[in-house]
Formats: structure tokens, sequence, C-alpha cells
């Protein structure tokens, strides 16, 4: 059987009790925003790339910004306005008032924007409901709970289908039942476009609700899942807190499944789009952002953070170490308590030790910044050496300059140069030297002031300690 689904994403609420200056579905989460999981659950359907598909996006409170976010990432979706929240009916017609086109699908799937826990493979489970029974009007998520308060109950009727009462209509009877309503829907369209036109407000809330088209007189039917984690709606912060340690969980799984290895996966932060490979060991309190790539076989020590950066095979990130938009080539080394920032380009077998800042800098392969040292707008060729406490003079208060060091170069301690300043391969520089010329190919530079011995003079200075 194969149908077209209009898919509407319920996402104009204020959510008051999340107590943030930004749309609820914009919240952070494993790196993303609530709503971008909703969205890739829904791609994530079996049949999603095969069957003919619109997203649309039911909009209101902050539209702007959630249009601006979700425009970026995902082009093809569309909005509808809700100028006024009256409840999930109201919503509906709003979709459908927003784009004509909405009333032509097969069906209708309803989300909710703020559900991150949502999966592929629990929507597959309402698809595959109405395939095997081309009969049902309407399809629902549901799960069962030991304290089901605030959620609406799953009524069953008679003969067929259900009611759903929302818990503020339904009485100290109804309130025992524990099957409970998600609040995810798959509906044909045809069918709901009829009973909307009858839903009135005539409840507790004097809200249109969505549910008034479940009716036991028709054939619809409830989905019982034995999990109720991935319908959590985030209402508050500590629920926000409650599903990014799902989310959390679910990566980690997944990371192990493909042979990376946890010393503490409870310790952990991974976002949702970094990637990891195979034989790669994950210490303590490691923190992976962003689009972060890392490659087979790294070992990240204990407290490294990276962020938006690619690390290649064989790497080792050392305690306490920093990566933000770096690029780390196979075989380097890098740590302790180094940082990499944007831009930093780390070769083959490379060695950056502990407190090295490197920035907006090429380092080819072999380079070793063992120590004590800020490289930034720099090149450095193949198998050169620098000293400790080095420093690339790249600013002069208005403009960076450029600091380039050739191949083969030694650089002896505490160091300065002084940009522009080009230095070719096979030079040597003495340790204590601030370089403000080039040097040419097998250059040996020393600019140093000249040292000068007083005899006995330090016992004028010493003479309190004497």
């Amino acid at each position: 059987m194969s149908f077209s689904v209009g898919v509407a994403v319920l996402a104009a609420g204020k959510s008051k009790r999340l107590n943030l200056d930004i749309s609820k579905i914009l919240a952070p989460i494993q790196g993303k925003k609530l709503i971008e999981f909703v969205i890739e659950s829904v791609k994530s359907v079996d049949d999603f790339s095969q069957m003919k598909t619109q997203i649309t996006l039911v909009v209101g409170h902050l539209r702007e910004a959630v249009e601006a976010h979700v425009s970026a990432l995902y082009p093809e979706i569309k909005y509808a306005i809700q100028h006024e929240q009256k409840g999930t009916a109201d919503a509906m017609r709003a979709y459908f008032n927003g784009h004509d086109s909405n009333k032509n699908f097969d069906y209708t799937l309803v989300l909710c924007g703020d559900t991150p826990l949502l999966r592929g493979e629990d929507l597959n489970q309402l698809f595959l409901a109405v395939k095997n029974d081309s009969a049902l009007e309407a399809v629902v998520a549901s799960f069962c709970l030991d304290n089901p308060f605030g959620y609406g109950r799953i009524v069953a009727g008679k003969k067929q289908g259900l009611r759903i009462v929302e818990e503020k209509d339904a009485d100290s009877v109804l309130k025992k039942i524990n099957e409970v309503n998600s609040g995810i829907y798959l509906i044909k369209t045809s069918y709901l476009l009829k009973m909307l036109e009858s839903v009135n407000s005539n409840n507790a809330a004097q809200e249109y609700y969505l549910t008034d088209v479940f009716q036991e007189d028709h054939p619809v039917k409830s989905i019982c899942f034995s999990e109720a984690d991935s319908f959590l709606g985030i209402n508050t912060l500590r629920e926000l807190e409650a599903a990014t340690r799902i989310l959390r969980c679910r990566k980690v799984e997944q990371e192990r499944a493909k042979g990376v290895i946890f010393v503490d996966s409870q310790r952990v932060l991974i976002d949702e789009d970094v990637q990891l490979s195979r034989g790669c060991i994950i210490g303590p309190n490691v923190c992976l952002h962003g689009k972060t790539q890392i490659g087979a076989n790294v070992s990240i020590e204990m407290g490294v953070v990276v962020k938006d950066s690619i690390v290649d095979e064989q790497v080792n990130l050392l305690a306490n170490s920093y990566l933000e938009g770096a690029h780390v080539r196979a075989g380097a080394s890098i740590g302790p308590f180094a940082r990499l920032r944007p831009a930093a380009d780390i070769g083959e077998k490379c060695k950056i030790g502990n407190f090295v800042e490197i920035k907006k800098s090429t380092l080819e392969e072999g380079v070793k910044v063992s120590h004590l040292s800020y490289v930034g707008d720099a090149q450095i060729g193949a198998e050169s050496n620098i000293g400790c406490g080095f420093i690339t003079c790249n600013y002069d208060g208005i403009n960076k300059h450029k600091t380039e060091i050739g191949k083969n170069s030694f650089i002896g301690s505490d160091c300065q140069m002084v940009a522009p300043v080009k230095l070719g391969n096979n030079t040597f520089v003495a340790a204590g030297s601030t370089i403000t010329h080039d040097l040419n190919e097998g250059d040996f530079a020393i600019a140093r002031s000249k040292q000068v011995n007083k005899a006995e003079l330090a016992y004028r200075f010493l003479k309190k300690r004497i």
C-alpha cells in the first residue's frame, strides 16, 4: 500500500514553564535544538523518501526565530501560522488554512515539536497499522503509566473506536485508566478535515481539542507502546535534562556498537552529530561537541574537550586539552593541557605539548612544539623543532601578520618572531632571540643583548640575605 503524507508539526506554544527567552522548540539539547530531533525522526521513517510528503511547522510564539533556524537547515519545510494558541484542533485548522495543498495528502501525521526522543521506528508502527488495515480512519500512539496524572486517557469504545478524555475533563473513574495519549496521530486527511468542522471548545480548558476527532463510533484505534520515553514532551528544564540523559545513553550505545571503548560512559558528553570510529578509547569527563569527527584508534584522555574539529586516526589527545575548529592529522600527539583554536591544522606525527596554544596555523609533518608556546597565524615546515617559551608576535595592535618557518629548522627556547617574518629551510635561531628580519635557507640567527659581568656587584643587592 502506497500513500502520501502531510506532516504537521505543532510548534506554536509559549511554554512559560520552561522559563527561557527563546521558543521552546529551539531549546538546546545534545548539540542541536529540540525541533531538529523531531524533524529527523520523520525523515528516518522507513518509506519517507519513497512517499510523497511535506513537513509543515505550525508556528506562533517567536515564529521569526523558529523559521530562521529551521529554514537554514531544512529549506524544504513550510510554515503555517496559528495566531492565537486556542488548542491543538485550532492549530490543525491553521495548518490546512495555511496551505490548501495539505488537504490533498492521503494521511496527515501530527507531531509535537517538543518530543526529541521520538524515533523513526516509533512512527513506523503507526504507518504499519494503516497499511495493514485500510479501513482505519486514525491511529494514536499511546503508552501506559503508573501515575497518568496530567495526560489524556484512552477510553476504549464498547464496539469499536475510542475516545480521548483530557485530565481536566475526566471523572474519577476515567482518571484510573493508565493508558494515555502521546499527542502523536496518523489520520486520514479526508476524515480529519470532516471532523475538524464539528470540534468545539465545550470543555474545562475552553480549547479546541484535536483529540475530539477520535470517537467511539468510528474505526480509530490506539497503538500502545511498551516504552514511554519516546514520547516525553519537554515542558520544564528538569524534563529537558532528563531527555538529554536518555539521548546521551542512546548515543553511547550507538557508538559502542561500532567498536568505541568508553572508560566511564556515565561521565562522557557526546553531541548527536559527533562521529566516532572503531577502536577509539574515550576517557572520563570527555566532551565531544558539534560536528566533530574522530578517526579510528584515537585515544582521548580525561577532561579533553573537542568542538567542531577533525581528528584523524591514531592520534593521542592527552588530558585536559581543548580543541575547537581544528584539524589534527594522523599519528599526532596533543597535550596535556594544550589548546588548539580555530584553523589550527596539525600535521601527521606532530607533537603539541603542555601549555601550547595554536591558532590559525599550519604545522607540517613531524613539527614539535613541546611546551609553553603560542603559535598564531603561522606556517611551520616539516620536522622543525620549536623550543620552550616560543611566541609568534602576530598582532601589531591593528592587524594580524604571518610568521613562516621553513623545514628542518630549529628554534631555541624563549624566542619571539615579530611578524611578518619569514625563515627559510634549515635555519637555526639561538635561544633568547627576538627575530625581526627574514632568514635565508641555512642561516643562523642570534638576536639578544650582550652579556656583561660586573665583578662582586651582586653583594650590593644580596647584603640583606648574607
